[in-house]
């Protein structure tokens, strides 16, 4: 059974959100400010990293990091610079 999650942070002035969808072929997407910036496909239950970029002046690296599993997804921010990961909160609709 497919199920979606979807997860937000707004950070240094942008929008970041994921949606992680599982079942057979668990799936991430990442949006910046509303643009598709990173997709990836888990393999197993293990973590995933998706790389992406902050529209900064440079561009800011950073990661959106995913679990499908077991039990509740969830997904953090890790941005080039900051010593802490950021966990990105769940959102409903």
């Amino acid at each position: 059974m497919r199920r979606r999650h979807h997860f937000h942070i707004d950070y240094r002035g942008h929008s970041v959100s994921a949606t992680v969808e599982t079942g057979l072929r668990p799936v991430v997407e990442v949006l910046v400010d509303g643009k598709e910036t990173g997709h990836a496909t888990i393999r197993d239950d293990g973590p995933l990293v998706v790389p992406i970029e902050l529209p900064t002046d440079p561009p800011t690296p950073a990661t959106v990091r995913a679990t499908s599993g077991p039990g509740v997804p969830r997904c953090l921010l890790i941005a080039e610079g900051d010593l802490d990961s950021h966990v990105m909160a769940p959102r409903l609709y």
